[in-house]
């Protein structure tokens, strides 16, 4: 059985961009991530230990998006996106959408948004 449990709109401050203003001054980040698991078990014994935790991951994306910088939000969300898929086995499959709020692109745009999507299964065949 495929279930989805959804993050949204999750707040993070973080300097990344390829401008050096924005990677001194910062931007605000909002990051959505779906993950695809089985609560199968969950429903039999209503333990979170038979489920992912989201405040967990939560926490794991928040750490992730601000213990470096990076030039682009393309390499933020396939590093969240693959790191979840590692550190939390329930997992089988993640897609991941990371937003850069008011982007310098010489206009008014509300933001820019990548999204990924990855597998377990492209995870284990990536590290072969």
């Amino acid at each position: 059985m495929e279930n989805i449990i959804r993050i949204k709109k999750a707040v993070f401050y973080g300097y990344h961009g390829v401008r050096s203003e924005e990677q001194s001054v910062g931007s605000q980040y909002e990051t959505d991530v779906d993950i695809y698991t089985d609560f199968s078990p969950t429903a039999k014994t209503d333990n979170l230990n038979d489920t992912i935790d989201y405040m967990r991951v939560y926490q794991f994306m928040n750490k992730l998006a601000l213990e470096r910088k990076y030039y682009l939000i393309e390499s933020v969300a396939l590093i969240i996106a693959e790191e979840l898929l590692l550190n939390f086995p329930r997992i089988t499959k993640v897609a991941v959408r990371v937003r850069k709020e008011n982007p310098p692109l010489g206009g008014v745009v509300d933001s820019v948004e990548v999204e990924v999507v990855k597998t377990r299964e492209e995870l284990n065949n990536n590290a072969k």
